[in-house]
């Protein structure tokens, strides 16, 4: 009877143990799931990030782009009046 008790509590924990073991394998597999969710959404900011660091350089660089052209036509402009003054002090000087 004593080897029955023995067996019989032997198998309960060994089912105990068992149970246990499927529990955490059950819990680790959602926690790598969950990372893999997690990198993968992740991933996607990274990438939308990214995305709009190349959209805000270019609107950048089209501002600079404009502001050159813009500092560009005033300095046109301010060399041909600089020119017009210049004529018309040496017809002043010739009169």
């Amino acid at each position: 009877m004593k080897k029955v008790v023995i067996g019989v509590l032997a198998l309960a924990m060994s089912l105990s143990v068992l149970t246990s073991c499927k529990e955490t394998s059950d819990k680790a597999k959602e926690a790598s799931e969950e990372a893999s969710e997690a990198l993968e959404e992740t991933g996607k900011d990274l990438k939308e990030a990214a995305n709009d660091a190349a959209d805000a350089m270019k609107e950048a660089g089209e501002e600079a782009k404009e502001l050159g052209e813009q500092a560009l036509d005033s300095l046109k402009k301010a060399g041909e009046e600089a020119k017009e003054e210049a004529k018309k002090a040496i017809d002043s000087i010739k009169i």
